[in-house]
Order: structure tokens, then C-alpha cells, then sequence
């Protein structure tokens, strides 16, 4: 079972859809922060779940029907989690 990093990118990313979320659809903020967690979790032992990445050793955990996009690497012993993005950015052009 590999491990989870979360980058300090992603870990803002987090923070900031959060905080998004808190001020204007407070009713969905824990379980859409939750779902994120637990689709992250769900990597240790389905790495390989995701999409091929638009950006070269990436793969894109699509997080339909929210308009998220976990953008990760694997490794042997780990997944590192570089972003989670609004599906409306212009990804790769956000830095990882």
C-alpha cells in the first residue's frame, strides 16, 4: 500500500476550496473536503484510477459530479498529490 503526499500546492488547494465553500455553500463544505480526503485515500491501493495527466507523469483523478481534478504522481512507494483544481482552470498552466 503506498503512502499519500499531499504538495504544498495541493494542501492550499484544499484550504482554499474550504474556505470557498465555508462562505458560500457552507451546507456542502465538510462533505465535499471529506470526498477529496477519501478520494486521495482511495489511491494507496488504486494508483492507477485516474486518467493519463495532461502534464507528462501526472494522472487526473476526475472527482465528477464536483468540478474537481486531483492531479497526482505515483511512485513505487508513494502517490504524491500535486494540485486539486476547479475543473474550469487551465490546467497544465497551474504549476505543480
Amino acid at each position: 500500500m503506498r503512502r499519500i503526499r499531499w504538495s504544498p500546492a495541493a494542501a492550499n488547494d484544499l484550504e482554499s476550496i474550504r474556505d470557498y465553500l465555508y462562505e458560500h455553500h457552507p451546507a456542502l463544505m465538510q462533505s465535499t473536503i471529506r470526498s477529496l480526503y477519501n478520494a486521495a485515500r482511495s489511491l494507496r491501493t488504486s494508483s492507477h484510477r485516474g486518467r493519463l495527466g495532461k502534464k507528462v507523469g501526472t494522472r487526473e483523478l476526475v472527482m465528477a459530479p464536483m468540478p474537481y481534478i486531483m492531479v497526482y504522481g505515483v511512485e513505487a512507494q508513494t502517490v504524491h498529490i500535486f494540485r486539486v483544481i476547479h475543473s474550469s482552470q487551465d490546467w497544465p498552466k497551474t504549476s505543480h
